[in-house]
């Protein structure tokens, strides 16, 4: 291997570690404690060394959001391959967003702050429309899942809807916890009892909205 070679290996590394830092803190005290300074600490960097990857938080963070992209892309190609059943497509689609909260809960923390004012302030209009561009791709990816399933043809509301139902249960989740409510009502069991709700609405939408074939 050549002095290039290692050297942009190395430095791939250490982006690597600066994203997990990142991830860490961001899910131990949220986005206003989540620092370049405290990153930089974490992997053991100056926050000067830090600057040399990222420019800002904002960079890190984008950074983040494409991993998240990339993920639910895979996870969502993987499912529109699978060969079962509308229901049993629909349970998946659902337990694949249980997957995403089990491995990478942080995840769903950067789509909220996404609503946040001036999010994202500190990157690139041209890395915003790749945001835009790419998670916009993921919707449509996720609309035509659930029209195959469902045989309806609002595949972007339905998304919508699913999405928002499940984001909506983290954040309800940790808004709860931080008031320190005795009943946060938000297991996997919970969500399950929510999803049993939405799937049958879906299943059941175009008999009650008079669009039957």
């Amino acid at each position: 291997m050549g002095v290039r070679e290692r050297r942009e290996r190395e430095r791939e590394a250490r982006k690597g570690a600066v994203l997990d830092a990142a991830r860490e803190i961001l899910l131990e005290k949220g986005f206003r404690g989540t620092t370049t300074k405290g990153i930089a600490a974490l992997c053991e960097l100056s926050e000067a060394s830090l600057f040399f990857y990222f420019n800002n938080k904002d960079e890190i963070l984008a950074s983040l959001l494409f991993e998240s992209i990339g993920f639910w892309k895979e996870g969502l190609d993987k499912i529109a391959r699978s060969s079962v059943g509308s229901e049993k497509k629909l349970d998946q689609i659902w337990r694949f967003h249980e997957k995403v909260n089990d491995e990478h809960p942080e995840y769903y923390l950067l789509s909220a702050y996404l609503a946040q004012p001036n999010a994202l302030d500190g990157v690139s209009e041209e890395v915003k429309r790749r945001i835009v561009q790419q998670s916009g791709d993921n919707f449509q990816r996720l609309a035509n899942l659930l029209e195959e399933t469902t045989g309806h043809d609002d595949g972007r509301h339905m998304a919508d809807t699913m999405w928002a139902t499940f984001l909506g249960l983290m954040v309800l989740r940790e808004s709860r916890a931080n008031l320190g409510h005795r009943d946060v009502r938000n297991t996997k069991l919970d969500r399950k009892t929510a999803f049993y709700w939405l799937k049958y609405g879906f299943l059941d939408g175009r008999k009650r909205r008079g669009l039957s074939k």
